[in-house]
């Protein structure tokens, strides 16, 4: 499968595990990004798609499948995807581990655990921007942005002022 490649001067927006609740704190934090990714566990009901048809309005969406997501629009979200920004290659998978650590790769964006991640290892970050759905467990209410440039590849987990 070719890698779609992006040239973006705006932040990305990554957002992770709605579970069927898109907040308006969240569309506030993801306006002005160039793109955005959700990794996973948009929904399981059928109206669970108007989450990716909103966020797609405020930049183009580039999804993957979760394990929450079997309504049928789900089907057609692949499980895996790998995008190019500016040079940086990013994969995009729900849960870390059905990662390959042979896929190369500048990062591997995921979710499924809710637990925000912000971390190089092995010179490869891994990035979980945190569930930005229902409260799960006791854990904030997050999503990242990721800002890829010539210099670096930079992210920062944002909390959703709740």
């Amino acid at each position: 499968m070719e890698t779609e490649r992006f040239d973006l001067d705006a932040p990305i927006g990554v957002i992770a595990d709605t579970h069927g609740t898109l907040r308006d704190e969240a569309l506030a934090l993801l306006e002005g990004c160039g793109v955005i990714l959700h990794l996973g566990d948009v929904g399981s009901r059928a109206q669970d798609e108007a989450i990716l048809e909103r966020l797609a309005e405020l930049a183009p969406v580039h999804a993957v499948r979760g394990n929450v997501d079997t309504a049928a629009w789900a089907e057609r979200l692949p499980w895996k995807l790998d995008l190019t920004v500016n040079g940086w290659r990013l994969h995009l998978v729900h849960d870390i581990a059905d990662f390959d650590a042979a896929t190369p790769c500048d990062a591997v964006l995921h979710g499924h655990s809710h637990k925000a991640r912000h971390e190089w290892r092995d010179g490869r970050l891994l990035f979980n921007p945190g569930g930005a759905g229902r409260r799960r467990f006791s854990l904030p209410l997050t999503l990242g942005q990721l800002w890829a440039d010539e210099r670096a590849l930079r992210g920062a987990i944002l909390h959703l002022p709740l």
